[in-house]
């Protein structure tokens, strides 16, 4: 098998329901259609070209799978407008890779464009549906070339002759400078009527101006703004417009190690993740986004909090059985490759905490009130008062025994604790007493057996001397303010145990061949949300100089197209799992608000919303950074 390229020489283009990959060698190896979480038609990504890709470059590069990279490669401004630019002795060209924002038929765009002498191109489409597994009926209809199989159809709209050999639809052409040759890609169900032919021109332009006028919303104008825009044009790619849900990732199975067996897939909405990258889009000004969501959550939630799911379906699913695809041989050999998601039926109690605390911040963000999350709202409070204190699988999703992590009891104080502010901002009738009896409980049991005074650090779960990193997110959420020497501890013992000598963060310690707290044996690559959090806690605890040495560092381990995967390999220097993460460019996000935060202080921070400081009766009412704190991540 070739060597596949390396995750971070993808770009990601999208239509706001689903995406595609385009690697540096002008291949598209991941897409699904016609959302996120359907099969691929195009699987190269997790095999081989036996399963699914659709290559453009000049025919003296073309199915060197990788070895060729483009000269140069960027987004067209503030979009989502890929443009890859091969240099040949014989002339240049270009070509833009795209999606229209959807209002109908999913379409994935391919203009080549012509800058300097005569280039010999290729483009060769092997189209695989059903993730790589089936080999579709190829055939020319009306002068269009149509792939069916089963329920799909993907017609291929261009004025260059194809032909198709073996699988595969192949055409050849010149490009001269100043012409242009556009190829549309179109889906459709296979008993539908044919796809209208668009004009590829028109939808660039109105792709370009969806982009730029969506960008014009954003309030940070901060120093790193070209990396928080990129991140927000990315997670905004991950959300699927049509029902407000946000992915975590747009792929499957991309490996935390190579050759591992620690492979998911990720294109679902996780109550966490969503919740958190709102977080980093109401904290730039975005409200329409959390609107959507909140409609989205009270549809999956519907009448039954009481049997709440740790992540949904894009629109709502609650069946997302795990299954495996053993045709696929996985990426770089890493299987096996999943679809669904087991961790769907475990028990994440912080993810009470997430949710509420993003309304907690819609509300803070002027989102206006509505009376039926406001029910919910209190039902889930109501439910979470009768099982905080039960052990559980936690923010890393473990597939070993529960236990009672700091994290999840950390977010269960947040919950509380949100509740109580909103009910005395009367944006919530709930009776306060018992509430603030319970919060009280909650942070008192947490410092008490969550807490090692002997090292000073609170650890992974109560009686552990495990450390997590998740404890990072501590003075983040106000449970203890940022100069606490609780706090300060248990900041310098994460930087001293699980970071690396750069400052990259592992999320805990794996046990290699041995199976760990997870379940699972193998190891990994450092968490870069993780380490986003290093940055917030050097920050809060006064030190701002090493706090920004260290964000400029995970800047630069972005991918040219400013991506970042979920995790980073400092030894093999590359990205590791899938791509590009939710998580890792909220964590930029984030991050970036509050250096500015704490540089410039709030007059300057437009968006971002303070989280008031802890009112625990314990020495944690002293006032302090955590006045300045914007909401956690």
């Amino acid at each position: 098998m070739k060597r596949l390229p390396r995750i971070e020489q993808y770009g990601l283009i999208g239509d706001t329901q689903t995406s595609a990959h385009v690697c540096d060698d002008g291949s598209i190896d991941w897409l699904c259609l016609p959302r996120f979480d359907s099969p691929a038609v195009f699987a190269r990504l997790l095999g081989t070209q036996e399963h699914g890709s659709w290559q453009i470059a000049p025919a003296s590069s073309a199915g060197r799978s990788g070895s060729e990279k483009v000269a140069e490669r960027q987004y067209r401004g503030d979009s989502l407008v890929l443009e890859s630019v091969w240099r040949t002795p014989a002339g240049s060209v270009r070509v833009l890779d795209f999606m229209p924002p959807r209002d109908g038929t999913p379409q994935v765009i391919r203009i080549v464009e012509g800058l300097s002498g005569e280039v010999e191109m290729v483009s060769a489409m092997r189209p695989r549906p059903g993730y790589g597994s089936v080999s579709p009926w190829i055939h020319e209809v009306g002068g269009r070339m149509v792939a069916e199989a089963g329920a799909d159809a993907l017609w291929l709209d261009t004025c260059v002759p194809q032909v198709e050999k073996d699988g595969v639809v192949v055409g050849a052409f010149v490009i001269g400078a100043g012409q242009s040759v556009a190829f549309v890609l179109s889906w459709c169900p296979s008993h539908a009527a044919a796809p209208d032919v668009l004009d590829p021109e028109a939808a660039l332009a109105e792709t370009l101006a969806f982009w730029q006028d969506w960008v014009q919303e954003c309030t940070y104008d901060g120093p790193y703004r070209e990396a928080v825009v990129r991140s927000l044009i990315t997670l905004k790619a991950m959300t699927y417009g049509a029902s407000g849900g946000i992915v975590a990732a747009p792929t499957t199975s991309l490996p935390e190690e190579i050759g591992g067996n620690r492979n998911w897939d990720y294109r679902y909405t996780w109550l966490r993740d969503a919740a958190t990258t709102l977080a980093a889009l109401l904290g730039t000004g975005y409200r329409r986004e959390a609107q959507a969501w909140r409609r989205w959550l009270l549809r999956a939630v519907a009448g039954d909090p009481e049997n709440l799911q740790i992540m949904y379906g894009i629109t709502g699913e609650r069946d997302l059985r795990e299954r495996e695809l053993p045709w696929l041989p996985g990426y770089e050999g890493s299987a096996p490759v999943r679809v669904g998601n087991g961790a769907a039926d475990q028990l994440q109690l912080d993810v009470y905490g997430e949710v509420i605390d993003t309304l907690y911040l819609a509300h803070q963000s002027g989102v206006a009130h509505c009376a039926d999350t406001a029910v919910l709202h209190q039902r889930l409070v109501e439910h979470l008062a009768q099982r905080w204190q039960e052990p559980d699988e936690g923010i890393w999703e473990i597939r070993g025994a529960r236990r009672h992590f700091v994290h999840s009891k950390v977010m269960a104080w947040v919950a509380v604790d949100r509740t109580i502010r909103l009910a005395e901002a009367d944006a919530l009738d709930m009776d306060l007493a018992p509430l603030v009896e319970l919060r009280a409980t909650i942070h008192r049991e947490v410092c008490d057996k969550g807490f090692d005074p002997v090292r000073n650090t609170f650890t992974q779960s109560y009686g552990s001397k495990g450390l997590d990193a998740a404890t990072l997110l501590i003075p983040r959420t106000g449970f203890l303010p940022p100069d606490d020497p609780r706090v300060i501890g248990t900041v310098d013992a994460v930087r001293r145990e699980l970071s690396t000598g750069d400052g990259l963060v592992h999320r805990y310690r794996t046990r290699g061949k041995r199976t760990g707290v997870d379940g699972l044996k193998g190891n990994e690559g450092t968490f870069v949300l993780c380490s986003f959090w290093l940055v917030d806690g050097l920050a809060l605890t006064g030190r701002l100089d090493e706090a920004r040495a260290l964000f400029e560092r995970l800047l630069a381990l972005r991918s040219d197209l400013g991506l970042l995967a979920e995790e980073y390999d400092p030894v093999r220097q590359r990205q590791l799992g899938n791509f590009p993460q939710a998580f890792s460019h909220m964590g930029l996000i984030q991050s970036a608000l509050l250096l500015q935060l704490l540089t410039t202080g709030p007059s300057h921070q437009h968006g971002a919303v303070a989280v008031p400081a802890p009112r625990s009766t314990s020495r944690s009412t002293r006032q302090s950074a955590a006045d300045l704190t914007p909401q956690h991540a």
